[in-house]
Parts: C-alpha cells; sequence; structure tokens
C-alpha cells in the first residue's frame, strides 16, 4: 500500500487506504512524480457566459492534434507570432512551470479575511496547457494528483483539475500499456500518479465534520469522508463503521462508480467525549461483512460557549455540509439577534466563526458557500446561505425584526449580493473588504463584452444579469448599510467602496461608512468584528409589513428573487431582463408602476376582509377588488398593455417555483443519468461527461452526486429529483420518459428546436426541460448529435460563479474555436415552457426570423 503523506512528494490519499481486491505485482513505484513536461500557452478563454474558447481543446477533439515535441509549433498567437511547446523540468518543489512565465495566484494574507484576490482570471489555469506522459507496463488504474490546473485529459478523457492547490482531489484514471498522455491545462503544476494495490480506498484529507459540544447530546452525530473506487467495476455493498472512545456505529453506503470518487455520509457516537481538544475517530470500510482497511479523522471536542461547528444533510444534492457558530455569550429569555456572517475566499466557515468574539445579545451564524471558493455566494453558494439561515432561525428562534449580514473579502461581495437580492431578510448589511460585483473584480471575466450589440450575444449575456449587483441598488433602500474597509487594502481596493458610497450617496437614506486607516486587506478579527459595525446593527430593525407601505423591487429572476413584503414578482414578459415594481399602499388603494412584469402577486392581509379597494397600475384602467379575508392574495396579468385580475398561474407555468436557466436542474438532489444505447465511444462519452462534472461537483460544491445509467432510471424511483441526462434520444433510453413533449429534440445526427433544423454529427445542446408531474424540478439536457458534439459539450463552466447559461443554447464544435460565432442559437422559453421567436436568437437572425 502506499506511505502516509509524511513518506511522499505529494500528498496522495494520506490514510486508510483499503481494497477488496489486490493487484498483481508490477514494476511500478509507490508513486510516480512527474518531473519533466512540456508547456505552450495555447491560448483559452472560460468566461462568465455560456461559451468558451480553447484551441487546444479544439484540435483534440477535432482529432487534429499532434503529439507535442520540445520547440515544435502549436499554432500562432493573435500576433501571428509561433506558439512552441518548451520544455519544463520540477523545481525544488516539484512544480512544473516556465521560469518567468505566467505569474501564479500569489500568496494571500492569513487568518479568515482571505481573499478574493486569488480569484481573478476565474478558475485558474492560465492560458496555456502543460504537456506530460507516463510509460505504463500495463494496462492497469492510478490514482492522479494534480494542483494548480483547470483540468486535465488523461488519454483524451476529461477530468477536473485542483485550481486553487487544495491537495484533496485524487482522481483514478486507467492507464493503458505503453505510453499515456496528460493534457493538464494550466502552466505551473505539481503532478504525480499513485499505484494503489486496493481497489477501494478511503481518503481522509478532505472530510466535513461537526464539532462534539461538550455537554451536548453527541450520540448520532454525521461527518463525511470521500471513497475512491479504484477498480473498472462499481463497488456495492459498502459499510462504514466508526469507532469513538468505545463507540461504535455503522453506516451502509451507497454505490461508488466504476473509476470514481465519492463524498460518503457516515454516523458516528460522540457521547463517550469528556475531554476538550482534538478526538481520534476510527473508521473501517467495509463490504457484505469483510474488513476491506482503515482510517482515521481527527474530530474536536469544544467546551460549552466555544464557536463549534454543525453538520447537515442539504436539500441541494444530499449532500452533507457545515456551518459554523459562535453563541451568544448569556442566556436570555428574551428572543436573540442573529447574525449571518459570509466568508473571504479560501477561508473555512469554522475560521471565520472564530473571529467573532460572542455577542451578549445574539448568535453569529457562518455558512460555507459549500466549500472556501465555493461559488461566490451566487448560484449553490447563495443556496446553502440561504439553508444555513433557514436553519438558524429554526435553531435559534431569533428576534425576525433583527436578523443581520456581514461578510469579508468574497463574503463582502457577498453581503452586497445577498443584501440587493433578498433586502426583506436583513435588518441591516455590513460588507467588510468587499467588491460588488464579479465581473468588476476581474475574477470572471467575459468572452463576450458587454457592449456587444449582437441579439445572440446579448442573450448570453442576459443570462448572467441576476449577477450584476450595480443593477440592484434600489433594492438597498429599506436596509442599514455600514460598510467597511481599510484604506491600504491591495487585494481588494478601497476604490471599490468607495465606489459603492458614491453609487448610494444621494439614494440610500441610512448608509455608514468607515476606511480603517492603514488597514491592509486583513488587519486583524477587527477587519470583520468591528464593534461600530455590530452598534449599528443594535440600532437597526427590520419593520413588521403592516408599516410598509413603499416598495421597489427589482429582479433579474423571480426563480432566484421575486418577493418584497407584501408584493411579488410571479412572470417576467421578457426572461431575465430586469424587472421593477414600485408601489405604494395608502387606505384603500395601491398604486405604482411596473418593468418587464406579465404577472404580479399582491397579498392584501393588511386590508380588512369585504374591503373594497382600488389598484392603479402603470397609468391603465383601476381595478376594483373587494377582498375575501385576511390571508387574501390577488394575482393581476399584464395583457395587451392592460392589467387585469387573474387567476394562480398553475405550477406548470414558470415561476418562482421552477423559472427555469440551464444551471436550474442541478438543484433538489439531482441524479446524473448517461446514456447507454448508442455505440461504445458514445456510451464511454456520456459516463466521461457524468463523471467530470461529479468530480467538479465535488471539488466545486463539496457535493455528492448519484450516477445512474438510463436503463436504472425511472420517474418512480427518482421522483420529485432534478435530473441532468447526458446524451440524446438516439442513445438515453431515459429521454422518452423525460423529454418527449420538449420542442427541442436532439439526436443522432440532428438537433431541432422549433421550426428549426441542424444536421451533423458535431453539434451539442444544453437546455432545461420541467419535468411532468413535479411542481419545482427539471431536466438538464448536456448532449451532442455524435462523439464530436459531445465533446464540444465537455469541458463548459457552468459550476462557476455567477456564470449564465440561458434556458437553451445550441452550438457547434467550432465553437471551442470561434467562441459565438460557433452558436447557432440560444434563448428562453416563454411563460407556458413554449418556444417564441421573441425570447431567443439565431446566428445570423433576428428574433428567430429570416
Amino acid at each position: 500500500m502506499l506511505k502516509s503523506i509524511a513518506c511522499v512528494a505529494i500528498a496522495l490519499l494520506p490514510l486508510g487506504y483499503a481494497g477488496a481486491q489486490t493487484a498483481p505485482k508490477t514494476t511500478e513505484p509507490e508513486t510516480y512524480t512527474f518531473t519533466k513536461g512540456l508547456v505552450a500557452l495555447t491560448g483559452s478563454r472560460y468566461g462568465r457566459e455560456a461559451i468558451y474558447t480553447d484551441p487546444l481543446a479544439h484540435q483534440l477533439y477535432s482529432g487534429l492534434l499532434k503529439q507535442p515535441t520540445e520547440g515544435a509549433v502549436f499554432g500562432t498567437d493573435e500576433q501571428g507570432g509561433d506558439i512552441k511547446w518548451v520544455a519544463v523540468t520540477a523545481d525544488s518543489l516539484n512544480r512544473l512551470r516556465l521560469r518567468g512565465g505566467l505569474r501564479g495566484n500569489g500568496g494571500a494574507p492569513a487568518g479568515p479575511g482571505v481573499v478574493a484576490g486569488s480569484l481573478r482570471g476565474g478558475i485558474g489555469g492560465g492560458g496555456g496547457y502543460t504537456y506530460l506522459t507516463y510509460p505504463s507496463t500495463r494496462d492497469q488504474t492510478a490514482v492522479l494528483t494534480i494542483k494548480g490546473n483547470s483540468n486535465v485529459y488523461v488519454n483524451g478523457e476529461l477530468h477536473m483539475g485542483d485550481a486553487y492547490s487544495m491537495g484533496y482531489l485524487h482522481i483514478p484514471v486507467k492507464l493503458k500499456k505503453g505510453v499515456n498522455e496528460f493534457y493538464v491545462r494550466g502552466v505551473m503544476i505539481t503532478a504525480a500518479l499513485a499505484f494503489p494495490d486496493k481497489s477501494a480506498l478511503l481518503s481522509t484529507d478532505d472530510p466535513t465534520l461537526p464539532s462534539i459540544r461538550l455537554g451536548e447530546s453527541n450520540a448520532s452525530l454525521q461527518g463525511a469522508i470521500v471513497v475512491v473506487n479504484t477498480s473498472v467495476m462499481p463497488l456495492s455493498g459498502l459499510q462504514l463503521t466508526s469507532n469513538l472512545s468505545g463507540k461504535t456505529l455503522t453506516t451502509t453506503l451507497p454505490i461508488i462508480p466504476a473509476l470514481s470518487s465519492r463524498k460518503v455520509v457516515f454516523t458516528f457516537d460522540g457521547s463517550g467525549v469528556s475531554t476538550k481538544g482534538p478526538q481520534t475517530c476510527a473508521l473501517t470500510l467495509m463490504q457484505k461483512g469483510k474488513s476491506l482497511g482503515a482510517g482515521t479523522v481527527s474530530i474536536e471536542a469544544v467546551p460549552a460557549g466555544a464557536s463549534y461547528s454543525q453538520t447537515f444533510v442539504s436539500q441541494i444534492d444530499g449532500s452533507l455540509q457545515y456551518y459554523a457558530v459562535t453563541p451568544q455569550s448569556s442566556a436570555s429569555t428574551a428572543p436573540s439577534a442573529l447574525f449571518l456572517s459570509v466568508h473571504g475566499a479560501g477561508v473555512e466557515a469554522s475560521g471565520q466563526a472564530r473571529a467573532y468574539k460572542a455577542k451578549d445579545w445574539g448568535n453569529l451564524v457562518a455558512a460555507t458557500n459549500r466549500r472556501p471558493r465555493g461559488f461566490n455566494w451566487e448560484d449553490w453558494g447563495r443556496l446553502d446561505a440561504l439553508e444555513v439561515l433557514a436553519i438558524a432561525k429554526d435553531r435559534f428562534k431569533p428576534d425576525p425584526q433583527h436578523i443581520y449580514l456581514t461578510g469579508h473579502s468574497m463574503g463582502g461581495h457577498g453581503t452586497w449580493f445577498l443584501g440587493a437580492t433578498y433586502p426583506d431578510k436583513w435588518a441591516a448589511i455590513a460588507p467588510c473588504a468587499g467588491y460588488p460585483t464579479l465581473k468588476e473584480y476581474g475574477s470572471a471575466d467575459g468572452v463576450i463584452p458587454d457592449t456587444s450589440n449582437d441579439p445572440l450575444e446579448q442573450m448570453l449575456l442576459r443570462a448572467g444579469n441576476q449577477s450584476d449587483v450595480l443593477k440592484l441598488t434600489s433594492n438597498y433602500k429599506p436596509l442599514g448599510i455600514y460598510v467597511l474597509h481599510g484604506d491600504a487594502d491591495r487585494t481588494v481596493p478601497v476604490t471599490y467602496a468607495r465606489q459603492m458610497r458614491k453609487l448610494l450617496g444621494e439614494s440610500q437614506p441610512d448608509m455608514s461608512y468607515y476606511e480603517y486607516p492603514g488597514g491592509s486587506h486583513w488587519f486583524g478579527d477587527e477587519s470583520v468584528d468591528w464593534k461600530p459595525l455590530f452598534d449599528f446593527f443594535k440600532w437597526h430593525k427590520i419593520a413588521v409589513d403592516s408599516t410598509i407601505n413603499t416598495i421597489d423591487f427589482v429582479t433579474a429572476n423571480p426563480g432566484i428573487s421575486s418577493t418584497y413584503r407584501w408584493a411579488s414578482i410571479e412572470q417576467q414578459t421578457q426572461p431575465l431582463l430586469y424587472s421593477r415594481m414600485q408601489l405604494n399602499r395608502k387606505d384603500k388603494t395601491i398604486s405604482g408602476t411596473t418593468a418587464n412584469v406579465a404577472v404580479l402577486k399582491l397579498a392584501l392581509n393588511e386590508f380588512a376582509a369585504k374591503t373594497p379597494i382600488t389598484i392603479t397600475l402603470d397609468g391603465t384602467p383601476a381595478i376594483t377588488y373587494t377582498t375575501a379575508g385576511t390571508q387574501d392574495t390577488l394575482f393581476l396579468r399584464r395583457e395587451n398593455e392592460q392589467w387585469h385580475p387573474a387567476q394562480r398561474p398553475a405550477v406548470a407555468q414558470k415561476g418562482p417555483h421552477r423559472n427555469g436557466t440551464f444551471k436550474d436542474a442541478f438543484n433538489n438532489r439531482m441524479v446524473f443519468v448517461y446514456g447507454t444505447k448508442g455505440t461504445k465511444e458514445e456510451n464511454d462519452l456520456n459516463l466521461q461527461k457524468a463523471r467530470y462534472d461529479a468530480e467538479t461537483w465535488y471539488y466545486r460544491g463539496n457535493g455528492a452526486i448519484d450516477i445512474v445509467a438510463d436503463t436504472d432510471y425511472s420517474l418512480a424511483t427518482y421522483a420529485n429529483r432534478g435530473v441532468v441526462l447526458f446524451g440524446n434520444a438516439t442513445n438515453n433510453a431515459a429521454w422518452k420518459q423525460l423529454l418527449a413533449d420538449c420542442p427541442i429534440q436532439l439526436e443522432r445526427n440532428r438537433v431541432r428546436a422549433g421550426d428549426q433544423q441542424w444536421q451533423g454529427d458535431d453539434l451539442a445542446a444544453y437546455f432545461v426541460w420541467p419535468i411532468k408531474g413535479s411542481a419545482t424540478t427539471s431536466v438538464a439536457v448536456i448532449g451532442g448529435t455524435g462523439v464530436k458534439g459531445m465533446r464540444a459539450a465537455l469541458a463548459n463552466q457552468y459550476f462557476a460563479g455567477a456564470s449564465g447559461f440561458p434556458d437553451f443554447m445550441i452550438f457547434g464544435l467550432d465553437m471551442v474555436r470561434t467562441g459565438s460565432k460557433g452558436v447557432r442559437m440560444a434563448g428562453f422559453f416563454d411563460n407556458n415552457w413554449k418556444l417564441t421567436p421573441e425570447q431567443y436568437s439565431i446566428n445570423g437572425q433576428t428574433n428567430g426570423r429570416d
């Protein structure tokens, strides 16, 4: 078996190797560290919108990529110069890099304030590739660990990379006898192969663990670790036994697909622990009663009153996540305040919570963003914050008028974003060392310029509108805002704080602003635990709905944020363009204006039953409505520029419950369904893509996903779960169950969208469609018309935080080379999930027409 990390050059699965099968003896070493390679600055662009360009990937997918040799020309750069493969040799830290070449991510200050700066340029890797080879003596499996890369092609199969050099991404790969090729997207990396003699491995270097709280009930706690399957067969019948201070519990584990890994939940009993500090929990992996191996994790026991971590099962994907708490310092019979704190990039929630001294008037809770870098508090980071907020409200029962939001660095952005998106949830917000938008900070640079006048490019850009905080600043008006920033911050310059002060200066009625003299990005715990900030919070409370008579609210996507107080934007006229409602409630009237609103919902519970009220919107004729009761709700629909009372929209239509965009299907405990009814190459690609996306979801979102074959999927078995379908109607047997009535049909050599049609084997599509019989779930399709088309769909960045994807896009392999020119069609379904020309664009056409 492999040695522990203390004995190898690169951290590789440090503890608890276990296996059911012993591999035959070979001449391979226990580990192999790559010390030589070739690097070329091939250029690649992965932006915040749903296209990417990557010349090397395009050549690889097209079968045109020549095996690199030193000095060989890959292509030409933008200035017409030759791009050559350059030999590199590992330095003393085993890093393969160009001397004097591209800079790396750089360092970050210590402490919980770290650091949005390393996010610049997107998810790492730069604009080049490192080429590595390994001569294997036989067909075999190995475990690949690379740090500093965005992804890697192993003999043509795409795998996730460790862009932030965390060291915990261990990928089982199949090697062939002879030369094995690795194209690594990244130009400063470390890389190693391990050759385990077991088929099931426990990887304990990335646990998710709660604290053991002394004096509390600890009899059934939950943690999670990674199990790696290095065999070519699925692993089933697995159990994990935990032993802590003589207390033993056993957990049944899910199936681990072939050549893949999964983070699994296990239970342990901490009731035997009586002393604070780290406690060793022994873990044993079992299969059908037989021990396969063992490992250990260290779990912290903390005294009463100390900061602690608590795990929970996320409804996003069923994985185990955690939040951290700094509990209130003194007991009180009155409801307390609740402070939600969102951390910076590279910071654990546990460290974030410990940066705060306990408050005598409230509990502080730190969410995780699913990972220390995760999703920038957007997308699934946003959902994590909302999950933790709901859990904290249920657990601590805070005064509903005293809930506050704060965060630092990337969490400062999260504070600006969550504050603007959900202004009715907070009494006040306090962004510390934050930047308002990702695109201005530079961590999600787009391939398409925001100034583009091309209709199709505008359609793609529109899908990211919900991320543009600067378009949502009117939502801050009801909030108190405290801005804290060091005036010597070089990571997130103080100019961002000054920008917001200037932008909000004339419109924001309640704002306090402080620049800490000489303050760097992190100037100690006062960077977040700043007494004047919490004093500011104490002065503020959330007003009750009955006192709110004026509403001014903007949203780009009702599926993300639809409601402010007693009014809700239920449906838009133009999907994902900005919608606004400005309403006034006085006596027995409601009046105001709207923009891009098709259906409006008004809660009328502040009016007495049988009260006639007059509603006047947008200068159209007044509507008289007599209230029915204290819980009365009125729906209004705008048709032909007139507002009319209407029925509640059917759940089958779009609305806050399910409003589309491709990424919406990656929720509701999603299941990945790969096609098995095509050619061997098609089937292999479907499974490979599912594995790659599962690796990405694990790395980016600390998540876990069920991966099943199309023949094992049924609507009944996976009821009310989101689906991500890999393949097309020809090769995925689940297609008919999920997509028979969809106006977009993808099959071998053809794709149709309404009355539009394209043919060829090099076309791909991403699209979303509601699942029949469910009020909330959707299926996302990732497929191609052939092998080339499926390869074109491989590497897109829909898991990158704030990347925008419309409801559907159809593109060709040429998109990987030419960008948006290779997109055939993109846009949104209407509120009835129909294709209408006004809601999509076709390349070279306007509004879907010639």
